[in-house]
């Protein structure tokens, strides 16, 4: 996917990029390059693998929820910005929070903020786990995302603590989620959230399918949730 190519895929869903976001896209492309010769950021580096699998599919989020209706956005495990960054690229009115674990990560997507000229982004270096009993993040977001840290069981609770009562958590995953979703709807059901919807779609050019699972969250999250870095992967809730 050339950037011509997603601009006109961008319009099929309403989204349409002006000149000013268009070279915001193309300087993220640029930095991420540039910053990965030094620190591993990703494993993709050719445009059109960046400008698909990166920049698209962080914004596919935005194909299945009114992105209008959400102020304040909290991605967990970002990496190098995704899908926060992009969506916050298209959508500027959203005030972004980046929660993440590695410094050096933290440190990129600093420069890379004042690099787009991004207003309204915030950079937490913390574990998911700790943001979660933090009282300043502790259900505080209309919208919490995710995009491949980890499995529905695990993923359920970092990210759900963050969500408001009736906010919603977006979970960003990759083909064959029906056994992991099975797997994780105890986790979800403790800590207040419901399945709303799972849309699986298949990324333009290549065909690779992708799912995202929609859960609203219904009822707070128990005081003892998340539980102390690490425990959730090792023992995650059944």
């Amino acid at each position: 996917m050339n950037p011509a190519n997603f601009v006109t895929k961008l319009k099929e869903h309403n989204i349409h990029l002006t000149a000013f976001q268009e070279e915001q896209f193309s300087r993220y492309f640029h930095t991420l390059v540039k910053w990965n010769e030094k620190m591993n950021l990703t494993g993709l580096t050719e445009k059109s693998d960046v400008y698909l699998k990166h920049f698209y599919d962080s914004i596919s989020l935005s194909f299945f929820i009114e992105m209008k209706e959400y102020k304040s956005i909290c991605d967990v495990g970002a990496g190098a910005g995704f899908p926060s960054i992009p969506l916050k690229i298209c959508f500027p009115h959203l005030e972004v929070t980046i929660i993440d674990s590695l410094q050096k990560r933290i440190r990129f997507l600093e420069h890379l903020a004042k690099e787009l000229q991004l207003d309204g982004v915030h950079f937490v270096h913390s574990r998911a786990e700790d943001a979660g009993q933090n009282p300043k993040y502790r259900e505080q977001f209309d919208l919490v995302t995710a995009r491949a840290v980890a499995r529905m069981s695990v993923l359920s609770e970092l990210c759900i603590p963050l969500v408001k009562v009736n906010g919603v958590f977006a979970a960003m995953k990759a083909a064959q989620i029906d056994e992991e979703l099975e797997k994780g709807k105890k986790a979800i059901s403790t800590l207040g959230g419901k399945v709303k919807e799972v849309h699986t779609f298949n990324l333009p050019v290549e065909e690779s399918e992708r799912s995202i699972v929609i859960i609203d969250k219904i009822n707070s999250s128990k005081k003892r949730y998340p539980r102390k870095a690490g425990t959730p992967n090792r023992n995650p809730i059944k």
